[in-house]
């Protein structure tokens, strides 16, 4: 496929009202699962991993040119996507898109085990959404 210069207002807004109702999902599951946190503590591991793969999938054919290689949140989410689909879960190193753990959402470092919990991703996805609107939006 051919990469994605720029993303249209609605589409970036579709995406992002179909990630906030995916957290919105796991909210009304937390509500419902009160008293039984443990379980839900296993499912929002594996949750929040393929949540934040669905995010990197609805954009991942955007040019790297564009998206920079400063460390910044497209670059985050894209690497520990690679890290949760080729490394067992561990975050990667990656030199092509050197992450500092001091500049980055979730301050992961290369070897860490990747834990995504429900605060960690909206702030992840949050800042992702920011970046790529103002890296990708038509002008």
């Amino acid at each position: 496929m051919l990469a994605q210069g720029t993303y249209d207002a609605d589409y970036l807004a579709g995406c992002r009202a179909q990630i906030g109702a995916d957290i919105a999902a796991f909210d009304n599951a937390r509500i419902d699962a009160q008293g039984s946190e443990d379980v839900l503590g296993d499912l929002e591991l594996s949750y929040f991993a393929a949540l934040l793969l669905s995010l990197e999938m609805r954009f991942v054919d955007r040019p790297r040119d564009v998206e920079g290689t400063d460390g910044n949140p497209l670059n985050e989410v894209r690497v520990i996507a690679r890290s949760l689909m080729t490394n067992g879960g561990r975050m990667l190193a990656d030199a092509s898109l050197p992450l500092d753990p001091a500049r980055t959402v979730l301050g992961l470092r290369p070897g860490d085990d990747i834990q995504l919990r429900y605060d960690d991703f909206v702030r992840l996805s949050d800042a992702f959404f920011t970046e790529l609107e103002a890296r990708y939006s038509p002008e």
